[in-house]
């Protein structure tokens, strides 16, 4: 993709977000998103070729772009791991609260089943950025387990936040607060295998066959 078509795209959608919420996810709000970018309303087909579900990728693409531009200003690198992803999920979050409205209609779009599997494909791929932020370089199988893990952590907390209205100083402690537990979940749920190695270190070796592996959320920095 070029910076033009690319930068062409991005205006186009962001101009659309404001017309979502009364239109939907449709082709209604993506041409009139386009007459206010001052370009021609077929101009959001021909930018889109490939039907709704392209410009609801560029969505998330165009998302996570600036996430990482606001990451890259924070000093991740001086974050434990959990705080690290807890800041990537929250930045990723607090960029789409000026279009909340606008993300509830999109989502309602990527729930269809046909859409099922483009909804996963961008879930991945930004949980995917989201662990590259965090410094993960991993090429093994704990690129998918570290990735795997975070998508219903993400998903989840996304869902949680379109129901949280925030409070006076709109901010979303609620939903910040959900996400926390949820990252804990996921440390509890890997301590068990550590408590199970301690109790079988005890064990003749025969019967000490289990390896752990340690959260990918923890590292050395837990």
């Amino acid at each position: 993709m070029t910076e033009d078509l690319q930068h062409q795209r991005d205006r186009v959608i962001e101009a659309s977000l404001a017309h979502v919420p009364f239109d939907g996810w449709s082709w209604k709000a993506l041409e009139v998103g386009a007459l206010d970018t001052g370009a021609d309303a077929i101009l959001a087909k021909r930018l889109f070729a490939r039907g709704l579900g392209e410009a609801a990728e560029h969505f998330a693409d165009w998302a996570d772009r600036r996430m990482l531009a606001e990451l890259e200003k924070m000093n991740l690198g001086e974050m434990r791991i959990r705080d690290r992803i807890h800041a990537c999920v929250k930045t990723r979050i607090e960029l789409n609260v000026p279009y909340k409205e606008a993300l509830r209609h999109l989502l309602s779009f990527l729930a269809l089943p046909h859409n099922l599997p483009l909804t996963s494909r961008m879930t991945w791929h930004s949980c995917s950025l989201m662990w590259y932020a965090a410094g993960d370089r991993s090429a093994d199988w704990n690129h998918y387990t570290k990735r795997g893990l975070l998508v219903p952590v993400y998903s989840s907390t996304v869902l949680y936040w379109l129901s949280d209205d925030g409070n006076e100083d709109g901010d979303f402690p609620e939903t910040w607060g959900y996400l926390e537990r949820r990252i804990d979940d996921v440390l509890k749920t890997f301590g068990l295998p550590k408590r199970l190695k301690e109790r079988l270190g005890r064990l003749p070796r025969p019967f000490r066959p289990f390896r752990h592996s340690s959260s990918p959320f923890s590292s050395t920095n837990r």
